[in-house]
């Protein structure tokens, strides 16, 4: 579709996490339904969109550098810069400030409204707000990825956690239906993608506030698999309390319901547990854990933990790092606890120091470094499916994949240094290597799974 308004060249810009980057591809495809053209260079741009992520301080701090290093593009031809995201809809009064040569901000709401907003240079600053709005299978997408392709499951989040802010801006939860989830990854699947993700800041409460109950994630994955034929279908985020044995029943069954969970749990003392207002502890968690490996005896596991919580001292740190020690996550990620504006944290006592929290950072890594190696090592020799995408950017000499206990982004890279195949394909290869982060392979034959086709090997 094309209108009597001039198109523009317009770059974008995607920070922080896979809702996010859903957001830019529906702003990418009105963008280009309405006729401008797409460019993956700043330097091309006349206008670049800066879609931020507020979710810590290190997040914003990119953020802030990223708006900054296009604002210094203008110089070189670039004549407008749009901040969207999360940081439209929290911090665009003080951005707006700070940064004047900000020209305008698509809000989490506007993204259908992207093109008036490019053309009008974008819309003025607004006090904080929460968004309300939930985009559906009727908003056009240009995929940013190669083989795999997010679905933003629900928006919003209801949980009460006193460290996050995410509410604050991305409003009260609220789940999308099925038929509009089922016809979307359809569409999905017929552009090639063969791996799909759910996601959602909650994704295993989805369903609940549409009378769904407590088995909503399950039927949504039932109808997944009945009504499409992905290699691999994958849930992000799994909530401690929440987490489906019936969902984990049919991830033990069903191949194509990749054996993976991602369960952030963000400490394992009750205490600082209780200050985050999170439910459970680490026996319980630990309890959960043997529970999920019971039942999908394949899995791979990943959490992430929080470090310099409010009134965390050593003897809750060393809890953690003995947690740890006893959990054996195949992947694990940390942060640094940053208090953010109007979250109950931000208000406790017993403030722990940027140093210290940093110190305990490196050492929780540290800590689960052997244990990473431990479970890679265990992947030599064996062959499996790997989803391919693309070159190395260290060298053209080596190719980067993922085997189905690796999400997207986060858990490190499968290289392969013997083997050729194209982004996108799936095939089958043979671990060799195993480091902390990484493993290495070589590609020994073509995917099994059907319709798939190689480049020679």
């Amino acid at each position: 579709m094309t209108t009597n308004k001039p198109a523009h060249r317009v770059g974008m810009i995607s920070l922080g996490c896979p809702k996010n980057r859903v957001d830019s591809e529906i702003m990418l495809g009105e963008l280009r339904r309405r006729g401008h053209q797409i460019v993956g260079e700043i330097e091309d741009a006349e206008t670049v969109i800066v879609n931020t992520c507020g979710f810590i301080d290190q997040a914003k701090q990119e953020s802030i550098d990223t708006i900054l290093e296009v604002a210094a593009a203008k110089e070189r031809g670039v004549k407008q810069v749009l901040v969207a995201g999360c940081m439209a809809n929290r911090n665009a009064l003080e951005l707006a400030r700070e940064i004047p040569e900000i020209d305008g901000f698509i809000g989490l709401d506007d993204l259908r409204e992207v093109d008036n907003l490019v053309q009008l240079g974008g819309g003025g600053p607004q006090p904080p707000s929460p968004s309300h709005l939930v985009f559906d299978h009727q908003a056009e997408r240009l995929l940013t990825t190669r083989g795999y392709a997010y679905l933003k499951v629900a928006e919003g989040c209801d949980n009460p956690c006193t460290f996050c802010a995410i509410p604050l801006w991305r409003g009260r939860f609220r789940s999308r239906t099925i038929a509009s989830l089922v016809e979307e990854a359809q569409n999905l699947e017929s552009q090639g993608v063969r791996e799909l993700c759910l996601i959602a800041q909650d994704t295993t409460r989805y369903g609940e506030d549409i009378g769904l109950g407590r088995h909503g994630l399950l039927r949504l994955l039932e109808e997944l698999l009945g009504s499409t034929s992905f290699a691999w279908i994958r849930f992000l985020y799994a909530y401690p309390t929440t987490l489906d044995v019936k969902l984990l029943e049919l991830m033990g069954k069903e191949e194509r319901f990749v054996s993976y969970v991602d369960m952030p749990l963000q400490h394992s003392h009750r205490e600082i547990l209780r200050a985050m207002q999170r439910g459970g502890s680490g026996d319980t968690y630990l309890g959960l854990l043997e529970t999920i490996r019971d039942l999908v005896p394949d899995v791979f596991l990943r959490s992430t933990f929080i470090v310099g919580f409010p009134g965390e001292e050593e003897e809750h740190f060393r809890h953690l790092l003995e947690f740890v020690e006893q959990a054996r996550l195949d992947h694990l990620g940390g942060f640094v606890y940053s208090p953010e504006e109007d979250t109950p944290a931000a208000g406790l006592k017993g403030r722990v120091t940027r140093t210290l929290a940093r110190s305990r950072y490196e050492q929780l890594l540290e800590r689960q470094r052997p244990i990473s190696l431990e479970s890679r090592q265990k992947l030599i020799g064996r062959h499996l499916e790997v989803l391919v995408e693309g070159p190395c950017e260290e060298s053209e000499h080596l190719l980067e994949g993922r085997h189905y206990g690796m999400a997207p982004e986060i858990d490190g890279r499968l290289l392969i240094n013997d083997g050729m195949a194209p982004a996108g394909e799936m095939v089958v290869v043979e671990i060799t290597e195993a480091y902390p982060d990484d493993v290495v392979g070589r590609i020994v034959g073509p995917s099994s799974v059907p319709g798939i086709q190689i480049a020679a090997v």
